[in-house]
């Protein structure tokens, strides 16, 4: 069994769980207590919210630790770390340039909920969202939202996701930076915070190194992640530029990659 590792990060979506939301949590608790043994803490990095991220161990997520919303959110267990706090003027200054192009469908993230802005998007794409952010609220207007804001999360035609990347790059830099995990999905974070400097508080915090972490993503917004890790491993399923990033590539997301590595470190 490998006791030098200390930390284990998962990305979620097209990681950890298979395409219907699912994971086979019995095998998971019992790789988890194994690792709980060797003093190895289970860390859940994800572009998501925390709430949602948290219902996918419903009874144990104080056992784990979450940087969620691509770093945004750190929680040591129980103790929340670290949460981003967009500027005013920042928060403001995107939603202007978001509203030049109707077809951007955002939502505003802050610590307490999410964000969708009445008349902006449809009731069935507020639905969708709420399966990533479990709390959500219908708004009048995203600028009247009180609420310390962490990110954005906009959504664009999927065939369109790198030109609106770019836009926001020209249109947002020094302000906020985007993000993508393809599909259309673009988070646009404050700016240094990413999946791997949430990994770097908790760290810091264990008083352990980053040749002592694995990590396991499919996704760009998980290259700093696989990066920053003394052993990182692209699922099968991503695309080329993020396997380039990796150490290596494990099964996909659907034949449980990420448990079946994990046994093997953890035999």
């Amino acid at each position: 069994m490998n006791h030098d590792i200390k930390l284990v990060a998962v990305d979620i979506d097209g990681t950890f769980v298979r395409s219907d939301y699912t994971y086979d949590i019995p095998r998971f608790r019992h790789i988890l207590s194994r690792m709980q043994n060797v003093g190895c803490n289970f860390v859940v990095a994800s572009g998501n919210q925390y709430y949602q991220l948290r219902d996918l161990f419903p009874g144990y997520y104080d056992e784990l630790s979450f940087v969620a919303e691509n770093g945004a959110f750190v929680k040591d267990r129980k103790e929340l770390v670290f949460t981003a706090n967009m500027p005013k003027e920042t928060v403001d200054f995107v939603i202007d340039v978001c509203r030049e192009y109707p077809e951007i469908l955002n939502v505003l993230c802050g610590v307490n909920s999410a964000y969708c802005q009445r008349g902006t998007v449809s009731q069935e794409f507020f639905e969708l969202t709420n399966i990533y952010y479990h709390r959500l609220q219908w708004v009048d207007d995203l600028k009247e939202v009180k609420d310390q804001i962490l990110k954005f999360a906009p959504t664009v035609p999927e065939e369109k996701t790198y030109f609106y990347y770019d836009i926001f790059c020209k249109k947002l830099k020094g302000k906020v930076e985007p993000t993508t995990s393809g599909h259309g999905s673009i988070d646009l974070i404050v700016p240094g915070c990413h999946k791997a400097s949430g990994l770097k508080r908790l760290v810091e915090r264990w008083g352990i190194s980053p040749e002592q972490c694995v990590a396991f993503g499919d996704g760009e917004n998980d290259i700093e992640m696989l990066n920053y890790c003394g052993l990182s491993y692209a699922m099968k399923n991503a695309p080329q530029n993020v396997k380039n990033a990796a150490k290596y590539v494990c099964p996909s997301n659907e034949e449980d990659g990420v448990l079946v590595t994990l046994e093997k470190l953890f035999a």
